[in-house]
């Protein structure tokens, strides 16, 4: 029996038993929405084409499976692309869906058409524009194999009108052969031998663990390793959570806002193991003063990410989770007292600390959800100071239980990023930090939550100004500030309560202290405007064309 393609792409889904899609609908994607009719899959339907695409990618990283988002042509796909670059930067697993015009009016310029495939091949995995539509079940099998596989990323499927409603027997392919696609997830024996050889011989050891730990379902594993030799680890803002916050090897987050002992113990390290990790700009700072003694183990399933922006004395190219298991059995007990007490007093000499002056302190607000949230809680986080400050004074301890824009950097992530995860994970408290400037990028996806009935507990850290862009105004402009003071904002209390939320304003700590226990036991969503100091600024901080152990505090 023949279906349309439309028909056979909610066919194809289910195969991949994929639950939620995410999408705003319009005319050339119409076809597919009328097949909604005849599947179980789940649509959310979001008040902006980016909330599809930050929802899908919520979703994708707190359940590991693959995010879906759709949209329709021109603007529709468009809207999308900030979510798709994202994902890309971010390794995230997404098939996005866009509608596109009639094969016969492609490249004509008619109404909403956009070439999205040629846009978005910088940032996708791979994409396709199906023309064949017999093709479509084979191209649907493709990309989730490419999207999930690997190093994981979005991959597009652009589905023509006339396609959408053209009729086909329906046949999924059980598998698919991707000649020039072989990821590579064991690592070379010779080369996990020696990474053995090069860890047993040193004598100051650290982790360097990044979000290819979390992807690849290593954190047993990581655990593992830095309790055999006795090396502390440090991590990425994506690796948070793969390593215990509580563990006395923890170190915390490294680079341009990272723990002063974090990039202290790195710049004094003679092994470097940097696992799922890829030394961008924000931990590296100075390529010529990072870890100048170590010889550096980089073990990454992308070997495009080996080498390119550091020296590496020995690359393993593998799944994270594969080779650290290889390894593991090269290795024996190790006692390395002595730089574990070094990196002791490191953190002893360098804390994170902050004035009391008895306002509300950004960092406080941080100290006392951390103290209040549970294990299981996910935090999710917007850019600027208050991601920071959360990745600082926030401690996980479960691998997919902090999410954050990191690669792109992407203001507006937090609120749609959230309704993602808390419909992958409707069992856990979701918990948002969020900007004043952030969740005005997004908050008309305030509705969507409304929509769905969404216990979100959103904390706005709210300074009346874009505090990052203060912030290095202050240190790399002569304090000349710019376009950074939002001389009007809504009450984002009275905001909630529009939106069926409760909703709160506090100023003062013991305000905050006082509201705490009931708003996130409450079974209600809230909303929690948090009046914080104006001029704080997020320290230790590392400035242009300094080392990472030369951070002002």
């Amino acid at each position: 029996m023949e279906i349309t393609v439309a028909e056979a792409l909610f066919r194809c889904l289910e195969e991949e038993e994929v639950e939620l899609i995410f999408g705003y609908p319009g005319g050339t994607i119409l076809p597919v929405y009328d097949a909604l009719h005849s599947t179980s899959i789940k649509h959310i339907l979001v008040r902006h084409e980016q909330g599809a695409a930050h929802a899908a990618d919520g979703y994708a990283r707190v359940t590991g499976k693959v995010g879906v988002c759709m949209a329709t042509s021109g603007p529709g796909a468009t809207n999308l692309i900030t979510g798709i670059a994202n994902a890309y930067m971010d390794s995230v697993p997404m098939v996005v869906i866009t509608g596109q015009v009639p094969t016969s009016q492609v490249g004509t310029d008619s109404f909403q058409e956009v070439d999205i495939t040629g846009i978005t091949i910088p940032i996708t995995k791979h994409n396709y524009l199906v023309k064949d539509p017999q093709q479509l079940p084979v191209v649907v099998k493709k990309a989730f194999h490419i999207a999930s596989t690997g190093r994981p990323g979005p991959v597009l499927i652009d589905l023509p009108k006339d396609v959408a409603q053209a009729r086909i027997k329906f046949k999924y392919p059980k598998s698919v052969d991707l000649p020039g696609y072989k990821p590579t997830y064991k690592g070379h024996p010779a080369m996990v031998r020696q990474a053995a050889r090069i860890i047993m011989e040193s004598e100051r050891p650290v982790i360097y663990a990044g979000g290819g730990v979390r992807i690849s379902g290593a954190a047993p594993e990581l655990l593992e390793l830095s309790e055999t030799i006795s090396a502390p680890v440090t991590h990425t803002l994506m690796g948070l959570g793969c390593f215990p916050g509580d563990h006395p090897l923890f170190l915390g987050m490294l680079g341009l806002h990272g723990t002063r002992y974090a990039n202290q113990a790195v710049t004094e390290c003679d092994c470097l193991i940097a696992v799922g990790a890829r030394f961008d700009d924000r931990v590296v700072a100075r390529i010529s003063g990072f870890a100048p003694g170590a010889r550096i183990i980089h073990i990454d399933i992308d070997p495009a990410e080996i080498g390119k922006n550091v020296r590496t004395h020995l690359p393993i190219v593998g799944d994270v989770k594969t080779v650290l298991r290889a390894l593991l059995p090269c290795l024996q007990k190790k006692d390395n007292s002595r730089w574990v007490e070094r990196v002791m007093q490191l953190k002893e000499e360098y804390p994170l600390r902050y004035e009391h002056d008895g306002s509300l302190k950004p960092q406080f607000v941080m100290e006392k959800l951390n103290e209040y949230k549970k294990d299981t809680d996910i935090v999710v986080t917007d850019v600027g100071q208050h991601q920071m400050w959360a990745a600082q004074y926030m401690r996980f301890k479960e691998p997919r239980s902090f999410l954050s824009s990191g690669g792109l950097g992407a203001m507006g992530f937090c609120l749609p990023a959230a309704i993602g995860a808390k419909l992958g994970a409707p069992e856990r408290t979701v918990i948002l930090i969020v900007g004043d400037a952030g969740i005005q990028m997004t908050m008309q996806e305030l509705g969507t939550a409304a929509e769905q009935k969404l216990t979100l507990k959103i904390f706005v850290i709210n300074n009346s100004r874009l505090g990052m862009v203060r912030q290095l105004q202050e240190f790399y402009c002569n304090k000349r500030y710019i376009a950074v003071d939002l001389q009007f904002n809504p009450d984002f209390a009275a905001l909630g309560r529009l939106y069926g939320m409760e909703g709160y304003t506090v100023e003062t700590p013991d305000q905050l202290m006082s509201l705490l226990p009931e708003v996130l036991e409450s079974p209600a969503p809230v909303i929690v405007d948090c009046k914080v100091s104006r001029d704080e600024n997020v320290l230790p901080m590392v400035l242009s064309g300094s080392n990472i152990n030369e951070a002002i505090s």
